[in-house]
This record gives C-alpha cells, sequence and structure tokens, in this order.
C-alpha cells in the first residue's frame, strides 16, 4: 500500500468551541500523530477496492463507516492492533490500539490550528482550495501550503470525518466532520466549523485523513468519552435557534 505519512504533534490544550450550542471547552491532549494529507484514492483504492480516476485527489463521497474500515484495514496491513471493533454497525473505540484510526475533533483542530488563535491558520488563497478558486471537485492533496505542523488542506478541498458524535441529544447517531470543501466559502472554511452527517452518508466534499495513537482508558481519550456521549444523549434542553432535530 502507498504509504501513510504521519507528523508527531506535540501534546497541548485545545479550546473548542460550539456556536449553535453557545458552547466552548477546553482539552488537554496527549502527543499523537496524525495523516500529512487526507486519504487519497489511490490509497481507498489499494486497501478498499474502490476505483478512483484520480489517484491523488482526497478520497470522497465516502461515510464515516466506510473510513473506519479502512482504518482497519490500513492497521491490518502494517501489522497494528484495529482501532475499532464491529457490532453490525455499531463501533466501538479500542482507546489503547496503536492502529490506525479517525482524529478526535479535539485532535483534529489542535492538529488543524498548528498554534494558530485565528479563524484560519493562513490567507485563504495560499493555503486552501476554496468556493473562490472556482474548481468543481477536489484537487490533488498537497497543492496548498501546509500549516506549521507541516499538515496539508486541512482547511479547504475536502471535509474531513472525525470520530465524536456532534450532539446526540439532537442529531442522534451523527458524525462530526470538520475544515471546509472546495466548493465552501471563507465562512465555512475555519478551523472552529463543526458541521456532521449520518454515519452512512456519503457526499462528494467529504473525506477524511487518519490518525494514529493509543492511550490508557478503556472509553475515554484525546477529548472524547463514552460518558460523556451519553449524558450528552440524554440532554432534554430546549433546541437552539436554527437546529433541526431528527426525533
Amino acid at each position: 500500500m502507498t504509504d501513510i505519512e504521519l507528523a508527531r504533534i506535540a501534546g497541548g490544550t485545545v479550546t473548542l468551541h460550539d456556536a449553535r450550542g453557545k458552547a466552548r471547552w477546553s482539552v488537554e491532549l496527549e502527543p499523537f500523530e496524525i495523516g500529512v494529507y487526507a486519504v487519497t484514492q489511490e490509497q481507498l483504492t489499494e486497501l478498499l477496492g474502490e476505483p478512483g480516476a484520480h489517484p491523488r485527489r482526497p478520497a470522497t463521497d465516502v461515510s464515516w463507516l466506510r473510513a473506519i474500515r479502512f482504518c482497519n484495514a490500513a492497521s491490518e496491513w502494517e501489522g497494528l492492533d484495529p482501532a475499532y471493533r464491529f457490532d453490525g454497525e455499531d463501533v466501538t473505540w479500542r482507546v489503547e490500539a496503536d492502529g490506525f484510526r479517525l482524529p478526535t475533533e479535539a485532535e483534529w483542530e489542535y492538529a488543524c490550528r498548528a498554534g494558530s488563535t485565528g479563524p484560519q491558520y493562513g490567507p485563504l488563497a495560499e493555503i486552501a482550495w476554496t468556493s473562490a478558486d472556482g474548481v468543481t471537485a477536489p484537487q490533488n492533496v498537497g497543492g496548498k501550503l501546509p500549516n506549521l505542523n507541516g499538515l496539508f488542506d486541512t482547511l479547504g478541498n475536502a471535509w474531513e470525518w472525525c470520530w465524536d458524535l456532534l450532539d446526540p441529544a439532537r442529531y442522534a447517531d451523527y458524525r462530526v466532520f470538520r475544515g471546509g470543501g472546495f466548493a465552501d466559502d471563507a465562512w465555512s472554511v475555519r478551523a472552529s466549523t463543526r458541521r456532521g452527517g449520518a454515519p452512512r452518508m456519503h457526499h462528494d466534499d467529504v473525506g477524511f485523513r487518519v490518525a494514529k495513537g493509543g492511550f490508557d482508558g478503556v472509553d475515554a481519550a484525546q477529548g472524547w468519552s463514552a460518558q460523556a456521549d451519553a449524558e450528552r444523549a440524554a440532554f432534554d434542553g430546549p433546541t437552539p435557534p436554527g437546529w433541526t432535530p431528527l426525533r
């Protein structure tokens, strides 16, 4: 398989912001690794057999569940302990496993920001493919400038799936994706923008990059915990303006 190039990210603190829920929270992160590039069509073809006409473009039109299966397949190829356990379509993250996985959204934002505090880590025209470029599809990975962590295209080109649930009280099993895509404007292509979709959802501007790193514990790591998910799912407060509940 074409090598997955990873960058080592030192531990630190990141503050996340949910504009619709009017919430802010800080997360202490341990060191981890994350893909220098989004997973490409070539890599998806090699591991899962899905054809792609543009080998160096990010693999898009990929559901969250498909991204999870790619992670396990990459782990098995490399002889690593797979990070995910399946029970039908229910997925459990084996936090201690050293295999490939999706980043938590705290890891994703921390790696994307690379120490920056503004909406973007540089001028969008130089770092991200957006609607301003007038392109009609994702472009080859690495075509714009990287951030200070050496990561390419964390903003623009294609949204990227994360492990976390978006808002289980109002959106059931929706998972977070981050970063903005080739057709989005500057308002969406920001380090803090949170969107999401159902695990089977797939769109032509949503892809993913992998992370790596195991942690002590059973059901909590890097800003995520099963207990917090359960507490959020049980929340029965008022729906913020602009939200459309699924149930």
